[in-house]
């Protein structure tokens, strides 16, 4: 399933590949690679409230920004909250990103061997093979409670309705 113009870069249209999910729809399960090499999956989150901060890479501005505002944020938040941060990028990248960044409340997921995220939360552009900007808040009964498709990938996501939705559940 594709998207013709579900998002633009800088203005300029994208093609996003996969369904647009809405609140309220169930979580679709996924296959990504965390740390150096380990498979995740929707069920190693378990019955936790999840944050998927889906960025571009993490090796730009807006990115680096978006994961480090969640970063300070979930020191506020439940134990029982996790937010993961979402790439195309390596494993390796996300881990030094992280490491120099000082991202220590966020986990990472990497989505560049399947795409399999980015399919199944219609995430991935066409066009060059990365993840569109989002935001996924999702309940412990694995229901979407929020969702946000970053209409314009430059910009960053709208930080307070994400945290409300959050602490609405969390």
């Amino acid at each position: 399933m594709e998207r013709d113009d579900a998002v633009t870069m800088k203005g300029n249209p994208l093609t996003l590949i996969g369904p647009e999910l809405k609140k309220g729809d169930q979580a679709p399960d996924f296959r990504c690679v965390e740390n150096l090499g380990s498979e995740i999956s929707l069920e190693n989150f378990g019955n936790d409230v999840k944050v998927f901060n889906v960025v571009v890479s993490v090796d730009t501005p807006v990115c680096d920004v978006q994961i480090r505002r969640f970063n300070e944020e979930a020191a506020a938040l439940s134990d029982s909250v996790q937010i993961i941060t979402v790439s195309m990028d390596l494993p390796f990248a996300q881990s030094r990103y992280c490491a120099a960044a000082g991202v220590e409340r966020v986990g990472t997921a990497s989505d560049y061997q399947y795409a399999s995220f980015g399919e199944a939360y219609g995430v991935l552009i066409k066009e060059n093979r990365l993840l569109a900007r989002a935001i996924f808040v999702v309940g412990p009964d694995n229901v979407i409670e929020h969702v946000e498709y970053v209409g314009d990938i430059v910009n960053e996501p709208d930080y307070d309705a994400a945290l409300e939705a959050i602490k609405s559940i969390g």
